[in-house]
Parts: C-alpha cells; sequence; structure tokens
C-alpha cells in the first residue's frame, strides 16, 4: 500500500509502500508555515489523502490556473511577463483532509482551500518554505510521483 509522507521541518517528501522508503523528494511547504486555517496562507497538518490527480499526459511545465490548463508552457519570458505568479505547473494532487475539524469542513477544509502537491518552475528553491500554502516540487519528480500513486494515496503532513 502506498503512503506519501511529508516533513515540514526537513522539507522533505517521502514515497513509502508497505512501511518502505521507496523515494525522498526535496520540497518547498508555505512560506507562512503549518496552519489549517482558511486564508493563513499556511501548510495544512494531519492525515490526508489524494482527492484528484490532475494533468495527466501534459507536458512538464504546462501552465495550470483553477486547475485547468492554460495551454501554455512555463518559460523564464512568460515568467518575466506575469511577476508574482503562483505557478502550479505539470501536475496537481489535489488533497482532502480526513480530519474533521482539524482539516476537514468548516474553516479548515484542505480541499476547499485548494491545498495542492504541485509542480513549480525551475528557479523554485526546493528545501525551504517558499509557497502560499501547498507543496512545490520539481516538475520531474512531480510526474514521477503523480505516475506512481493511485488516488485515494493516503498522505501524512508533519511538523
Amino acid at each position: 500500500m502506498m503512503k506519501i509522507e511529508i516533513d515540514l521541518a526537513s522539507q522533505s517528501l517521502a514515497l513509502l509502500a508497505d512501511g518502505r522508503t521507496l523515494k525522498r523528494y526535496s520540497v518547498s511547504t508555505a512560506t507562512n508555515g503549518p496552519g489549517e486555517q482558511s486564508g493563513s496562507l499556511c501548510t495544512p497538518r494531519g492525515h490526508h489523502i489524494v482527492r484528484a490527480k490532475i494533468g495527466a499526459g501534459e507536458p512538464a511545465g504546462t501552465v495550470f490556473v483553477r486547475r485547468r490548463p492554460t495551454g501554455e508552457i512555463w518559460t523564464p519570458e512568460l515568467n518575466a511577463r506575469y511577476p508574482g505568479r503562483d505557478w502550479i505547473l505539470t501536475r496537481i494532487l489535489w488533497l482532502s483532509g480526513c480530519e474533521p475539524g482539524k482539516n476537514r469542513l468548516g474553516k479548515v477544509d484542505t480541499m476547499r482551500r485548494y491545498i495542492y502537491i504541485h509542480g513549480s518552475p525551475d528557479t523554485a528553491a526546493m528545501g525551504k518554505p517558499g509557497s502560499i500554502g501547498c507543496i512545490r516540487m520539481r516538475n520531474a519528480d512531480i510526474i514521477e510521483l503523480f505516475d506512481r500513486v493511485p488516488p485515494y494515496t493516503e498522505v501524512e503532513i508533519r511538523g
């Protein structure tokens, strides 16, 4: 059984199968640190699942807005044209909380906060906080992870 564990302190994501680590990735979580409240721009903690997988078959660098491909591929020139844009690239694993009152329902609902594991520009630093709540990965890494995990894979976010 596959499982994803995200450690906010080490800014890492581990893919496990039957309790054994298959691969560890460097990630970037929220600049504002951990937190579950809507509008906090924090990364939610606790038990989650991959509720939806979005972007299968899209080219690496595909730009998504509201979970839909825009037809654009990220380039430094596109980045310069849209400074400050929160780039969601390549693939999306949309998370849903499993703990009512902590990360599910009401003002702490991870899915309604649009918290994803997603690809990011090559210029985005990994291994240190930098997002507005999501878990950012390198594009090659999110493709690899996306292809390995089925929907409803368990995701534990600690920190």
